[in-house]
């Protein structure tokens, strides 16, 4: 049966018009085999474009459709539902990126004419070979995991829950709060951190819609979205949290210590431990590398002592399983290891600090209970602050962290008015963007503190415990050497160093920088290329805690979306086996990562689970014989477009 296919073409206003010539493009493409329709419209995705195809649809009994335009990450879906309004299947449909991969990339009008030519030839020849297909819809359960629970966790889990969904909420650290926790104040209001976040983390304790996990980490992810089966480790606390009030009594009573994780390793805490004040939930833990029963059999103080028999030595690990509709991950950042820049003297000299380091010195529940102290035990009068140590460096990270322009600006407020000390900010470029964050640059500036603008290049030792802070000031055009009583270096956001047991439990892609990959920068920055798995947060790129927050909100109202439509439509580009050609290597079973394909012994052949399968195609490129393809991308039409294109 012979085709009748309708080719359009979009002019983008001059995005593609301005370097293809459109008429001679249309002109060529009337001229091509079973096309019956060829128009041009100015912009196709809009109302009226679209509208032009279902009636060409309806009024030539068109079979295929083509539309040359921008990329199908765009507005593949806005033509899809054209199509199918006008009475087509969605899938006999190609589209021709025209935009991206022509007109943008080529400066010479001629040259963009025939390459657009080409492509336009090739859809038209791939589309005749489509088939109509069906998008499978599976089932919702409605519930979400989110794993991790910073600022943006907590935020995600919270809109989920307060819609009346279930969720598990999953941290490694023995309480939630993350990085957020470990702040004084936040800029540039000011506030204090603990009295912003504290009452998110009890809300959360007590949620009655959120199973709190701390202490916790996924293992695995099987299943399909919609419905993917997880194993979750619950690490053993040796503490009993049914028994146990949080009353302190194990930790006081307690003989071994070791430096506190939470304040940066400035301070000292028990081996067994609540990690903070404010913790959720208020459950200690025993630290079996410090803890003296662990390590040689003895003491027990903390058995002891407990008012509530809640210590348990004997206590396993646990493995859960559950199954839920969607998954969220806000696992947040790492801070950049500053003593790889060995020119600041990070970990060589006493009073070079972290810019965290100085947030727990600031803190009143810190390590020096508020106070800004360097070694020998006094106040500093000199402070030289140094931004960008590890970001904007093509040598560590070539990006710009955001926030640490503002961290800075912020620790030389409080640093003045904690100890009046005289304050240097060593800057690149100062980068404040936010609502409000220009006001208080302009706030911190009149308060007395220096802003020099060059490039840090070294802190040596001087005399008398000084540390001279040698740098260029590009205003005045000289180097210049600063005494410092102390130092503090801002360092990077960056993508957390366990974040590749993530991608390979869930399938997710990382950016060049090491942070999950959004699906699209623009039109999808919570969305994966997983379908029913989002991210939120920090561990999607550096942000502060505003931005971060909101797209955890977003995060979450797009798993609620999810569940409350009740289905999940998924591609139907899935592989499939044929028995006849099948030759039961089984090596599209080694090779599918996710475990979508299954032997069937009784009849030799290979055989692929719809609902686990997502398409990639990895077993159609290994099979040996030919026997498994991919619908939507079969052989006959792959070589028919890759023949018209060349």
């Amino acid at each position: 049966m012979s085709e009748k296919i309708g080719v359009y073409i979009c002019h983008c206003g001059t995005n593609i018009a301005g370097t293809v010539d459109i008429k001679e493009l249309t002109e060529f493409a009337s001229g091509l085999e079973d096309v019956a329709v060829v128009k041009d419209y100015e912009f196709m995705c809009s109302d009226v474009g679209q509208r032009m195809i279902r009636e060409d649809i309806k009024k030539e009994n068109l079979t295929k459709v083509v539309v040359a335009s921008c990329s199908p990450a765009l507005h593949e879906a806005t033509f899809m539902g054209a199509v199918e309004e006008g009475g087509l299947n969605r899938f006999e449909f190609q589209m021709a990126n025209i935009r991206e991969h022509c007109s943008w990339v080529t400066d010479d009008k001629t040259e963009a004419t025939e390459k657009a030519k080409r492509m336009v030839k090739a859809a038209v020849s791939r589309v005749r070979r489509h088939e109509p297909l069906k998008v499978r819809k599976v089932e919702v359960t409605p519930r979400t995991l989110v794993i991790g629970a910073g600022i943006a966790g907590i935020e995600a889990a919270l809109k989920v829950a307060d819609s009346g969904k279930e969720v598990y909420l999953v941290e490694k650290s023995p309480s939630i709060g993350g990085h957020m926790a470990q702040l004084d104040k936040t800029f540039p209001t000011l506030d204090c951190s603990s009295c912003i976040l504290t009452p998110k983390m009890e809300e959360v304790g007590s949620h009655p819609n959120i199973n709190l996990l701390t202490y916790s980490e996924v293992e695995s992810v099987a299943g399909f979205p919609g419905n993917f089966e997880v194993k979750i480790r619950k690490k053993a606390k040796y503490v009993d949290e049914d028994k146990c009030t949080g009353c302190g009594v194990c930790q006081e009573r307690c003989p071994a210590t070791a430096p506190s994780e939470f304040d940066e390793r400035l301070g000292k805490r028990k081996a067994v431990y609540i990690p903070f004040p404010q913790a959720v939930p208020r459950v200690p833990v025993i630290d079996k590398d410090n803890c003296i029963y662990f390590k040689e059999g003895k003491c027990r103080a903390c058995e002891l002592n407990c008012p509530t028999d809640a210590i348990d030595f004997e206590q396993d690990d646990e493995v859960k399983e559950i199954t839920v509709g969607n998954i969220i991950v806000a696992t947040g950042y790492d801070l950049f290891d500053s003593s790889k820049i060995e020119c600041y003297g990070y970990k060589k000299y006493d009073n070079v600090y972290t810019a965290l380091e100085v947030e727990r010195m600031l803190d009143a529940t810190g390590p020096t209970g508020g106070e800004i102290l360097l070694s020998d035990g006094s106040e500093p009068k000199t402070v030289a602050i140094i931004h960008c140590v590890g970001s904007r460096d093509e040598n560590y990270h070539e990006y710009c962290s955001r926030v640490c322009c503002m961290y800075s600006m912020k620790l030389a407020h409080l640093i003045r008015e904690e100890t009046g000390a005289e304050v240097y900010e060593l800057y690149l470029d100062l980068r404040a963007f936010g609502k409000g964050y220009e006001e208080f640059y302009r706030r911190v500036r009149e308060s007395w503190v220096t802003f020099v603008k060059g490039g840090p290049a070294k802190v040596d030792e001087g005399e008398n415990g000084k540390l001279l802070v040698k740098c260029e000031d590009s205003i005045l055009g000289e180097r210049i050497t600063i005494p410092a009583d102390m130092v503090v270096l801002s360092p990077a956001m960056e993508a957390r160093s366990d974040s590749d047991k993530l991608v390979d439990i869930l399938s997710l892609n990382k950016s060049k920088d090491g942070f999950f990959l959004e699906r699209h920068p623009k039109l999808a920055p919570i969305s994966t290329s997983s379908d029913g798995i989002f991210i939120a947060g920090a561990c999607q790129g550096p942000k502060d805690i505003p931005d971060t927050i909101a797209q955890a909100a977003a995060a979450g109202v797009e798993a609620v979306s999810m569940m409350d439509a009740g289905f999940l439509e998924l591609e139907p580009y899935l592989s499939e086996i044929d028995e006849e050609l099948c030759c039961g290597c089984k090596t599209c079973i080694s090779v599918c990562p996710y475990d979508a394909i299954s032997f069937d012994e009784e009849k030799g052949v290979s055989v692929v689970e719809e609902t686990l399968c997502r398409g990639c195609g990895i077993c159609i490129s290994a099979c040996p014989s030919g026997a498994a393809r991919q619908r939507g991308f079969t052989d006959e039409q792959l070589v028919a477009e890759i023949l018209a294109i060349i």
